[in-house]
């Protein structure tokens, strides 16, 4: 555990002639219902905050809806129960309630200030104090606070930030990354989401601190990954933390990111965006052991273990045209869209006839095998492993046969 010192800052005025009054989920009833129950406890002592307001403020759709409040954990539980609404501690140690309001969550959260960090987690004291709230979070465009009314308020500079589209540390960012050095990877996925271009003194900090990254629990990290493969253009970040060395850092099995440049240009060219799933494949190459260790090291659920696992051992597109729909057939719509992509971005495939089979898998519906055990039964045929054999034999003659029946044996 080290003391974490308060971040020397530049404050400038507090409050802005910015308002996020006039959005939906300002005006939402739910929205004002639990404001109006902090309002009554202590006036002018709670004030939406981070990503609600950073995104109202940058035109992009916000969600979550979260809360900082100068009100103590208890005294935000009693507020919220007095109007009627439920309270839930899911953090109440480090000072966080969840009232519930028309089966929607806002999370309020005491002010705090970090009294101990060791590079994963804080131990914190809460506080009165807007500014010491502000100085602990990790950007200073998730540092902008906005009161009952909707006027805005900036501690740390975070409106210029929106106006020029980057991700700026709070104070000094080697200092941000080893009280938390998940905030590394929340630098490159904000980047993604949010910046025109990598901000270089976050970036050399995320460099020179990037060892740190194997502290953190691997549920983090992938979790992060994947939201920042989610972003309309992640290319430009992803590739930074390949240049940078944190990539290999908690994807040693990634390679040198050339398939996914490749795979930036058949977006731009085709206008298309592949799932965040797809793009992550095209970090690596293909190969049962390579997808074996990426989905053990990051444990990711079973569904994606199977997918990554489907994505390396299945068979590639067929160069035949007329080969296309009985590999769609077998493969699944799911993993061949995996694999085209892939290939795709492949250096030695070429591009426009992936172009149409990626098209072709996303309109066309796999016909059903008309014929069942039961059918062959009825037929004269006895149960048994012989039944299934012959049931495999006649789905592979009417695949062959352009998946008709017409003409093939069916006794």
């Amino acid at each position: 555990m080290s003391v974490t010192p308060r971040p020397r800052l530049v404050l400038i005025v507090m409050t802005t002639n910015k308002s996020v009054a006039a959005a939906d989920w300002f005006q939402d009833a739910g929205t004002r219902r639990v404001m109006d129950a902090l309002q009554a406890a202590r006036p002018d002592g709670s004030r939406f905050v981070g990503g609600v307001v950073r995104n109202t403020l940058m035109g992009h759709p916000a969600s979550d809806v979260d809360i900082a409040t100068q009100l103590r954990p208890e005294e935000t539980i009693s507020a919220i129960e007095a109007a009627g609404l439920r309270a839930i501690p899911t953090g109440i140690d480090h000072g966080t309630i969840t009232a519930i309001c028309d089966h929607k969550p806002f999370e309020i959260t005491t002010l705090r200030r970090d009294v101990e960090t060791d590079g994963r987690r804080a131990v914190v004291a809460f506080t009165e104090d807007w500014e010491e709230d502000a100085a602990r979070r990790d950007f200073r465009l998730n540092a902008l606070y906005a009161d009952a009314n909707g006027t805005v308020y900036d501690p740390t500079g975070g409106l210029p930030d929106i106006d020029a589209r980057k991700v700026v540390f709070i104070g000094e960012a080697e200092q941000r990354l080893r009280e938390d050095h998940l905030r590394s990877l929340r630098f490159f996925r904000f980047s993604a989401w949010y910046a025109n271009s990598i901000d270089e003194t976050g970036l050399s900090a995320c460099e020179a601190l990037k060892d740190g990254l194997s502290a953190i629990s691997v549920e983090r990290i992938w979790k992060e990954v994947l939201k920042l493969f989610d972003a309309p253009q992640p290319y430009t970040a992803v590739s930074a933390m390949i240049r940078t060395g944190v990539m290999q850092v908690i994807l040693p099995e990634a390679d040198n990111g050339a398939r996914l440049a490749r795979l930036r240009g058949i977006e731009l060219a085709e206008r298309l965006r592949f799932e965040a799933f797809q793009r992550f494949l095209c970090l690596f190459p293909r190969s049962a052991d390579v997808a074996a260790s990426v989905s053990t090291r990051l444990k990711v659920s079973g569904k994606e273990r199977d997918r990554m696992k489907d994505w390396a051992k299945a068979s590639a597109p067929p160069d035949d045209e007329n080969d296309l729909k009985p590999w769609l057939y077998k493969t699944g719509t799911a993993t061949a869209q995996d694999l085209i992509a892939w290939h795709w971005a492949d250096r030695n495939v070429p591009g426009m006839r992936l172009a149409d089979t990626f098209r072709l898998s996303q309109t066309w519906q796999a016909p059903v095998f008309p014929i069942k055990g039961a059918d062959l039964v009825a037929r004269g045929h006895k149960p048994g492993p012989e039944l299934g054999e012959r049931l495999k034999r006649l789905e592979a003659e009417w695949i062959a046969n352009g998946f008709s029946l017409d003409g093939v044996d069916q006794d």
